[in-house]
């Protein structure tokens, strides 16, 4: 079962930076992430999402080449590929991958604009050591599904001050 969190940061790059910080992380198996989004909210009150697949885009090639395919067995490849391309985009426009859009956009509306919240779906985790990792970072927990006592821990880490590396001196 995966667990939903989502933490509130001042600046969009603030929670990019975060969510790179997860992704390496995944990199040395700490962390089994199904979908990681960004919602920004702008100074005029839209809510955008940064997703890491672009469903309609995806759409689009797939189609496209599905199309062509098609179209070259009834020799009209152009009339197939376009034809294709833009079948394959409206169904990946509607297309829902991860986490909710509707949910997300729902919870952004509460920022405050400029303001940005990462979304991540975790399937596995190393508690102790991913919550090491990101000690420090900042940001604000809106929401998430795991445990009281997992919650806290996390809201513990994320607001401690972060780990200062005494310097050596070279005398």
């Amino acid at each position: 079962m995966s667990d939903l969190v989502a933490i509130v940061y001042p600046t969009e790059a603030k929670a990019e930076e975060m969510r790179k910080k997860l992704f390496s992380l995944q990199k040395e198996y700490l962390i089994e992430i199904g979908d990681a989004v960004i919602a920004v909210k702008h100074d005029n009150g839209t809510v955008k999402l940064n997703q890491l697949i672009n469903t309609t885009a995806v759409g689009a090639v797939s189609g496209g080449f599905w199309g062509s395919l098609v179209g070259m067995i009834f020799l009209m490849p152009l009339l197939g590929a376009a034809v294709g391309a833009a079948s394959g985009a409206l169904g990946g426009a509607l297309t829902d991958y991860g986490i909710n859009d509707d949910f997300m956009k729902e919870l952004a509306a509460s920022l405050q604009p400029g303001s940005a919240a990462l979304f991540v779906e975790i399937k596995k985790m190393t508690g102790d050591k991913v919550l090491d990792a990101i000690k420090g970072t900042g940001g604000v927990v809106l929401k998430t599904s795991l445990d009281h006592t997992k919650e806290q821990a996390l809201r513990d880490a994320i607001a401690a001050p972060p780990a200062v590396v005494p310097a050596t001196s070279t005398t």
